[in-house]
């Protein structure tokens, strides 16, 4: 009698068993996914950082994306550039128009030198929790902590912290423009600018909004928003709002005439040659 019921169990189990696996099978082609193959092809060209940079998390989330998309021009793998924009592109037979390269720039001067400190912060090494206990260790609110969330987050060990100054530092031959340095920037100092010929760039090193003499006093390089930038640029390439001067790098022509006038050196010229002492006028150098 117990032999029987312990055939009878094990039959039991078994039917369900089938059936369920039965199931199971259906329900797994009901539900299949078909994954393109060509995600796998575009995520191997990818440089597999997976920095967040093209905006979505990981390669294989951009891969994904980019397969499915009908327009890929406003995909872009960062870290990769416009040779690795145009292998994939290849893989779904589009075109690839070139991006133009950017790169991340500190929009903050205030060093140790310029911006004196008024208070010590002893609490957790992180620029995200700092600012959320205090405005800051001078008298500007809105300088660079250099505490090194930016270097944290980096990848690509493409800035570090001058011990010198107390700012970031980008190194131009490692930045890959992913903008990751920027997004975990609490401050907002860290701009993602085009990377301009030869690396040459123009911009407002400061985002200081306090009136002129209130930013001077806090820092000696702040912009004071004296407008005198604005007035002598002749492509109408910069803006002043909120006392703070803006240097738009589409319109910029880098012409530099913004760096002469500005009183206070707020604008920074990076990767240009010295400049030509200016020959003094024929009628100084002849006797009269």
């Amino acid at each position: 009698m117990s032999y029987s019921i312990i055939l009878y169990t094990v039959l039991m189990l078994s039917a369900l068993g089938v059936l369920a696996a039965v199931i199971l099978y259906f329900v797994a082609q009901k539900f299949k996914v078909f994954e393109d193959p060509r995600i796998d092809e575009v995520e191997a060209v990818l440089p597999g950082a997976n920095c967040g940079g093209c905006g979505y998390p990981g390669c294989r989330g951009f891969a994904d994306a980019f397969v499915k998309a009908d327009d890929i021009s406003g995909l872009f793998c960062p870290p990769g550039g416009n040779e690795t924009y145009a292998a994939a592109a290849k893989v779904v037979g589009k075109d690839a128009v070139a991006q133009t390269p950017m790169i991340a720039v500190v929009r903050c001067s205030g060093s140790t030198e310029h911006r004196a400190k008024t208070s010590a912060y002893n609490g957790a090494v992180s620029c995200k929790v700092a600012t959320t206990l205090f405005s800051g260790d001078t008298g500007c609110q809105f300088g660079c902590l250099g505490l090194g969330d930016c270097v944290e987050v980096c990848t690509f060990d493409a800035i570090y912290i001058d011990e010198a100054t107390g700012l970031p530092v980008v190194d131009e031959d490692k930045c890959t423009a992913c903008g990751a340095c920027a997004k975990a920037c609490p401050k907002f100092i860290i701009e993602m600018r085009k990377k301009g010929p030869k690396g040459k760039r123009i911009f407002v090193s400061c985002i200081n909004k306090d009136k002129g003499g209130v930013a001077k006093k806090s820092c000696s390089v702040a912009c004071i928003g004296c407008s005198k930038c604005v007035k002598v640029c002749p492509h109408d390439a910069i803006t002043l709002e909120n006392f703070l001067a803006y240097i738009d790098y589409d319109k910029c022509k880098l012409c530099r005439k913004c760096v002469d006038e500005c009183p206070t050196g707020a604008i920074l010229e990076l990767n240009f040659p010295p400049k030509k002492k200016k020959v003094e006028e024929e009628v100084k150098t002849e006797s009269v």
